[in-house]
């Protein structure tokens, strides 16, 4: 079953793909907060956060060799 948001998958095997992806979300949440959408920016500063931790802390690079070679 395919994820919304495969944060394991290996075109996040990259470094600067993951580090373009993170600031992406939470600039997104500063650009939102400073024109007034609290809700808005609060969606990508979690959505930001979540990635933050689960490329820098949980991703595993040889889980997403394995799914690439699986592929």
């Amino acid at each position: 079953m395919a994820r919304l948001l495969d944060v394991q998958h290996p075109f996040f095997k990259p470094l600067w793909r993951r580090i373009v992806t993170v600031a992406a979300c939470l600039g997104w949440a500063l650009l939102e907060l400073s024109w007034g959408g609290p809700m808005w920016a609060l969606l990508f500063g979690l959505i930001g956060l979540y990635c933050a931790y689960q490329f820098f802390f949980a991703f595993d690079p040889k889980e997403a060799e394995t799914k690439e070679e699986d592929s």
